[in-house]
């Protein structure tokens, strides 16, 4: 078995592929959902009739019990957590800078940024060779929307995945000697329920991919793929990285720039 991996937002959307893809790879998988738990059961049935390891654990990374209890209920049903995919995240109110709420703000950091760095001070205390921990990978998933200030109403959103880049590269080297890599997957628009709006709008998104070099949006598993290359051994070597899944990127069109 290649270990015990902690996908917390796994019930859906790049978290459920990415899910589904560790299974392959030999890990016992849990499930984190924050409400969805029949999503949760659901892929975890999946797994488990596919002949692997899994089980659904509830807790809501913006509430730092939970992240404690999911943690210590991980490791009581399949052993020391050995990876950590942090997927979790919401995409928070899309609104011009004149028009934030301070309350929507502090959830968005709350959740995006502090959650996910709550999850990591976790995973750290468990797979740290300096705390006797075996050592370990994680992956936070973040957006390309760090690397632009993210599309018009989206600078919050981007700001707070712009946090967790940053972040991830200082822990990257308070860990390296521990044992412990850390790496970013930065997706491009991926067709998950958080893009609903982009997903079910063929109008909106054939408008977005036209601003993407690729000329189309990503699936799911096209996400989950790099994160799982992170996690395994053949990235080794490759720690404070921010890897692009991004189609290219960002392309601004002839015809709408002004040329």
């Amino acid at each position: 078995m290649a270990g015990v991996l902690l996908v917390t937002g796994g019930a859906r959307g790049i978290g459920a592929e990415t899910c589904r893809r560790a299974v392959e790879k030999g890990y016992a998988v849990a499930v984190n959902y924050r409400k969805d738990k029949s999503a949760a059961d659901r892929v975890v049935g999946e797994i488990i009739n596919k002949g692997g390891c899994a089980f659904a654990v509830q807790a809501d990374v913006g509430v730092e019990a939970d992240i404690i209890r999911m943690f210590n209920d991980v490791t009581s049903q399949l052993g020391p957590i050995t990876a950590l995919v942090n997927s979790a995240g919401v995409g928070g109110t899309q609104n011009r800078v004149d028009k934030f709420n301070a309350e929507t703000l502090e959830l968005l950091m709350q959740i995006n940024v502090v959650g996910t760095m709550l999850c990591c001070r976790e995973a750290a205390k468990r797979m740290s060779t300096a705390n006797g921990g075996q050592g370990g990978s994680i992956v936070n998933v973040t957006s390309m929307a760090a690397t632009i200030g993210g599309r018009p109403g989206n600078s919050a959103y981007a700001a707070s995945k712009a946090a967790v880049d940053a972040f991830s590269v200082g822990f990257a080297k308070e860990v390296g000697a521990e044992g412990i890599r850390v790496n970013t997957v930065r997706p491009g628009v991926t067709l998950t329920d958080m893009t609903s709006a982009v997903r079910d709008n063929e109008d909106i998104r054939k408008g977005i991919e036209s601003t993407i070099a690729m000329n189309r949006t990503a699936q799911p598993e096209e996400m989950a793929a790099p994160i799982m290359w992170l996690l395994s051994d053949e990235a080794s070597f490759i720690s404070g990285a921010r890897l692009d899944a991004s189609g290219g990127g960002f392309l601004i069109n002839a015809s709408t720039s002004g040329k």
